[in-house]
């Protein structure tokens, strides 16, 4: 699309001289008699450049100048003075009402086509910086306000879930599907007696305090939590991103967690709570997505892998780790454990081999 320029003059045969010397370069022209029309036309036709008379009746060309630069819409549009008085004092003139350069009549063509040019050439490259800036600003809106979104599906998701909604970089996450996971069941020995008696804001101290802390360690190894329910939580690994050592990331932050306990033990001992800590780790496959109803979903994982892992959790003593066979498999060159046997897990027609994880091995 050729450039539009228009041509301001209250003598026709000026501005039919300009019109055509510029038509027959490729540009296309509008044309005003005087500066009322001229900023008329501007408004209408949005000209990419004005090549503009200085004296004409009523409004001078320096009026018309200065009422462009005074919007912003046409603060930056390219204008040529053209005189045919002292080129010296017309110039600070025109410089002072905003002009962009300046022309001497009678007009020098090859002068005139050269000016043209190069101010149209600037004028692309100042249209092309705006758009980009327009285009910048709406990239930077749309990061905050996907930020903004993913701080506030953070409180209900994972954060690799909640990366995953907001980019849209995987199939729906929340769709149902299947896949190996391990699952880590958690909660404190003692807690409902603890509760029973004492002051509920005792109780929701020890919660604040247990959940900032087990809450790091899921962070920390990528764990995904399924929920937690007063002094109970149920992570899963494996998903929504596959990670390739989900039992050994289960094992490390089981024991991070552990130690973390312990901290909490002393104080919590020093203010007379009887409490402690247990966990099981079981490994397979489940069925994972969205659960609830609209206005309210979480994110679960319904299995026999998951009940495995509960009842574990329920069989540990008092700072055990407890993990299914197929978890020590997977980890036991970097841990010591200790067989517990069979045990006899509701739910299960068999009686479930478990051990008991003690410690990472040295080195």
């Amino acid at each position: 699309m050729p450039e539009k320029i228009l041509v301001v003059d209250d003598t026709a045969v000026n501005v039919k001289l300009l019109a055509d010397l510029l038509a027959v370069k490729g540009y296309a022209v509008v044309t005003a008699a005087s500066g009322p029309e001229a900023l008329a036309a501007v408004e209408k036709e949005q000209p990419d450049l004005v090549l503009l008379d200085v004296m004409m009746p009523g409004m001078s060309g320096y009026d018309v100048c200065r009422k462009l630069r005074a919007s912003a819409a046409t603060a930056v549009l390219p204008v040529v003075m053209v005189t045919a008085l002292d080129p010296v004092q017309e110039r600070v003139k025109g410089i002072e009402a905003g002009a962009d350069d300046f022309l001497s009549k009678p007009i020098n063509q090859p002068e005139l086509l050269a000016r043209v040019k190069s101010l149209l050439r600037i004028k692309l490259l100042h249209d092309e910086l705006a758009e980009w800036n327009r285009t910048l600003e709406q990239r930077v809106e749309q990061q905050l306000a996907q930020l903004d979104r993913l701080e506030r599906l953070k409180r209900f998701f994972s954060p690799q879930l909640a990366e995953l909604i907001v980019s849209g970089d995987a199939e729906d996450p929340l769709k149902s599907h299947r896949r190996e996971i391990v699952v880590v069941f958690l909660d404190l020995r003692g807690f409902t007696a603890f509760a029973e008696t004492a002051e509920p804001e005792e109780v929701m101290g020890v919660l604040r305090e247990y959940h900032a802390a087990m809450g790091q360690a899921i962070v920390k190894h990528e764990g995904t939590l399924e929920r937690f329910t007063g002094d109970g939580m149920m992570i899963f690994f494996n998903d929504p991103l596959p990670v390739p050592d989900a039992a050994e990331r289960a094992v490390r932050m089981a024991l991070a967690m552990r130690e973390r306990v312990d901290d909490l033990l002393v104080r919590w001992r020093k203010r007379g709570y009887d409490l402690d800590f247990g966990v099981g780790i079981a490994q397979g496959y489940a069925t994972i997505g969205a659960i609830g109803f609209e206005g309210r979903m979480d994110y679960g994982a319904i299995g026999t892998v998951t009940n495995m892992a509960a009842r574990l959790c329920g069989e540990a003593r008092p700072r055990q780790i407890l993990v299914s066979q197929r978890v020590l498999g997977a980890v036991e060159a970097l841990v010591e454990a200790e067989e517990l046997g069979g045990l006899t897990l509701k739910g299960f027609s068999r009686p479930v081999p478990a051990y008991n994880v003690l410690r990472l091995r040295e080195g």
